[in-house]
């Protein structure tokens, strides 16, 4: 594969799997490459994303890395279940670029930002069970090391909106201050005000290479974007709302406050 030609984001992250794996079994990639019998380049190719390996290779890795089927369920994910639809649509793309994102900055109104949804919470919004598993597989990435650093901004609202009942409330807003201790996570809450621009949820995945990726909700289901123009309007519109928002520790302070007046 030509070295100008772009990776895809699905590629790329199941590249970053395996190079993961690889190094929690203590294994070089030329000790890699002799266990399953390719050159260590092919190993090269396959982390950097630069290659489609067959899935009949993602079973020899997990032999070779007693990893289960962990590689064969990724290869499957992340390069076929992306076509089905477990994603509606209007957020097929995102997903991807989410996954290989090394920036991710969002805004929520409504409701808990995916990627900090408890179980309990995310259940109470879905009916359906593989969107519920779908929503729980995509915060795999802030385990990764290193995961993507992730800045979200959420309406004071979203702290007193009642889904799932007290008790899910609670375990949901501990678990966003618990979030917030995160080295590579930072969450602040914007209070109840006018913020010119700021008209809808959003979600901007900035890719290795730089590349941003846009996602905007609305009443029809969302739209992606990488239009230029749509990029550096949400950006500003995330600029002006940090700024609008309380900084880290009083945001806790705020949450925490909540949790004893409202949820306990």
């Amino acid at each position: 594969m030509s070295t100008h030609k772009r990776i895809k984001p699905e590629f790329l992250s199941y590249g970053a799997e395996v190079r993961r794996l690889r190094k929690a079994a203590s294994l070089n990639q030329q000790q890699l490459a002799d266990l399953v019998n390719v050159t260590r380049s092919y190993v090269t190719q396959v982390e950097s994303g630069r290659t489609r390996c067959r899935r009949d290779f993602a079973l020899r890795l997990d032999r070779a890395l007693k990893s289960g089927a962990t590689l064969v369920e990724a290869w499957d994910e992340l390069l076929e279940s992306i076509k089905s639809d477990k994603y509606p649509e209007f957020f097929a793309n995102f997903p991807k670029a989410e996954q290989s994102a090394s920036l991710l900055r969002a805004f929520e109104e409504r409701i808990v930002y995916g990627l900090f949804q408890k179980e309990a919470y995310a259940r109470a919004l879905l009916d359906d069970e593989d969107a519920l598993k779908n929503r729980m597989r995509r915060q795999d990435i802030l385990h990764q090391k290193p995961g993507p650093a992730v800045s979200v901004v959420m309406d004071e609202t979203v702290l007193y909106r009642e889904v799932g009942g007290r008790e899910v409330m609670r375990e949901q807003l501990e678990h966003l201050i618990e979030l917030s201790h995160r080295d590579r996570v930072c969450l602040q809450i914007a209070p109840i005000c006018y913020i010119r621009n700021v008209w809808t949820p959003f979600a901007i995945a900035t890719l290795p290479d730089q590349r941003q990726i846009v996602y905007t909700d609305n009443a029809y289901g969302g739209e992606t974007t990488t239009s230029p123009r749509h990029v550096a309007l949400v950006s500003e519109t995330f600029v002006m709302l940090q700024g609008e928002a309380l900084n880290v520790r009083d945001t806790r302070e705020l949450i925490r406050k909540v949790i004893d007046e409202r949820w306990t």
